[in-house]
């Protein structure tokens, strides 16, 4: 046998002509593996790969695939974003009337590490249909987007499907928020003429902590407290609402429930102009992005037993947001060609690896080991040349067609 160096793996040029994605499986499996990694575990992904195409993969092949295809999306879109602030191209018009919704969530991370990811959902919004006897509004086409960065750097990234949306071409734009600084600053930062309305949901639990102070939690006297003043903020105002407040701040001046609760409020009375928003057709509630929160995030990222590495938050995400936002066939080609792309690039830094010859001479206190090697095969071609006079063994003297032991008595014949 012959002595030959392991020359280690290879190309097969046939991979680079019919595009073939990184792995072991065909586009279509990969693209079915992923898809279904984003709606549910990545082993029920990995059964149900088995059951629908007969192709047979492994927990972790499910979650390397799924996290090497978010990452992927996600580093286009953060180029996108650059591309943006660079080049600032005109946006396509979007819908006359717009909407948008940012909050914040909790997903678990390992070590029982909790994070905040943040979430804005961008709809058009439909015209007002009456539903016994109030007329209700709705946001339809919704899109997300979701990441775990910093307030800085969402309303950075937050761009890119602001700008794919074409918020800043509508005619009208409400942001329906809860309140919180950041999401006043996000506004600022995209829609400064959007109409600011705080959620209707939030402004209710700070009118029922001055009511529950009055009258008891969870009493039928402060629901009954609460139930009138709400009716009177949707459909009068905040205006005769306020006035009591300041009146009952007076009466129990050491009250934190009631100082704290009127601050709040009277922070945000622009923001509660309800009669006037729902008058101009718009919602008066961010259920959008409440819900957005659960159906993004929740239905996948916090589920029984769940705990994420923080690298791959984003990468799932990113994944949620184009298959909560019914976008998976128009943005899967970009993550095929971007991970086409980076397995031609790995392959052209790995050629390019074994074809360098280092330069630099060998130390002094080691030996060359080319040299070495060189030696080594010499001396085993010799071997196998010229082998050496084999030892001697009892079974070289083996007696064929004989008896082994022979009886020395018998006569000779």
């Amino acid at each position: 046998m012959g002595f030959a160096r392991n020359v280690g793996k290879g190309f097969f040029p046939l991979d680079e002509e019919l595009e073939i994605l990184p792995g072991v499986l065909t586009p279509q499996g990969h693209e079915c593996l992923v898809r279904l990694s984003s709606w549910m575990p990545f082993a029920k992904a990995a059964e149900m790969l088995e059951d629908f195409m007969g192709i047979r993969v492994s927990r972790s092949m499910s979650q390397r695939y799924t996290e090497a295809a978010g990452a992927a999306y996600e580093q286009i879109q953060v180029e996108e974003v650059e591309r943006i602030e660079k080049e600032m191209p005109v946006a396509e018009k979007g819908a006359d009337k717009i909407q948008i919704s940012a909050d914040g969530a909790m997903v678990p991370l390992l070590h029982g590490v909790w994070a905040e990811v943040r979430t804005l959902v961008i709809g058009e919004v439909q015209p007002a249909v009456e539903k016994k006897g109030e007329k209700v509004v709705r946001t339809r086409d919704l899109s997300y987007f979701s990441r775990k960065v910093s307030v800085q750097e969402f309303q950075r990234l937050a761009l890119v499907e602001m700008h794919r949306r074409g918020v800043e071409h509508a005619e009208e734009v409400a942001a329906i928020m809860d309140g919180a600084d950041w999401e006043q600053g996000f506004t600022d930062y995209h829609c400064p003429r959007a109409t600011r309305i705080l959620d209707f949901p939030h402004a209710a639990e700070h009118v029922n902590g001055i009511g529950e102070f009055l009258h008891g939690e969870h009493t039928p006297e402060s629901q009954a407290w609460l139930k009138e003043r709400l009716h009177k903020l949707k459909h009068e105002g905040p205006d005769e609402l306020l006035l009591e407040f300041r009146a009952l701040q007076q009466r129990h001046p050491d009250s934190k429930a009631i100082s704290g609760n009127l601050a709040y409020l009277e922070k945000r009375k622009q923001q509660m102009q309800y009669p006037r928003f729902q008058a101009q057709g718009w919602p008066i509630g961010s259920g959008i992005v409440e819900s957005g929160n659960k159906l993004v995030l929740e239905a996948r990222l916090k589920g029984a037993g769940m705990h994420w590495a923080e690298r791959h938050v984003n990468p799932m995400l990113a994944l949620r947001n184009i298959i909560c936002s019914d976008r998976w066939k128009e943005e899967w080609p970009r993550i095929e060609a971007r991970l086409r792309q980076q397995t031609r690039q790995r392959r052209t830094r790995l050629r390019q690896s074994r074809i360098a010859i280092p330069q630099t001479a060998p130390s002094r206190s080691s030996p060359n080991l080319d040299a070495r090697f060189m030696q080594a095969l010499a001396t085993r071609i010799e071997q196998q040349n010229f082998p050496k006079k084999p030892k001697s063994s009892p079974w070289r003297n083996f007696k064929h067609g004989k008896a082994l032991h022979q009886r020395s008595d018998l006569p000779k014949k």
